[in-house]
């Protein structure tokens, strides 16, 4: 291979490595606006972890405190959550 050649041969070289990663940037792009709003979920959650740290430490003290108030509470969550599930299987007929 002459030298002429090898410099041919590294300028398409270089000329192909150029367009892929015009190709990856395009792609990076196309898949960062895709998961955008995933992304924005997942850091409001995140940002909300403290919080929940702190509310269920409140309602632990309260569990303590009022241990009627709690049963009443989970009642009334499992009757909503059987209610949602008839509703939602009443509408999928």
């Amino acid at each position: 291979m002459s030298k002429r050649e090898r410099e041919e041969r590294k300028a398409a070289l270089l000329v192909q490595v150029q367009q892929q990663r015009l190709d990856l940037s395009a792609a990076r792009r196309d898949w960062f606006q895709v998961t955008e709003r995933y992304d924005r979920g997942w850091l409001t959650l995140i940002s909300l972890r403290r919080w929940a740290a702190v509310g269920s430490g409140v309602m632990a003290l309260w569990s303590v405190r009022h241990p009627r108030g709690m049963m009443r509470w989970a009642r009334r969550g499992f009757g909503a959550w059987s209610t949602w599930r008839l509703v939602r299987n009443q509408l999928k007929r």
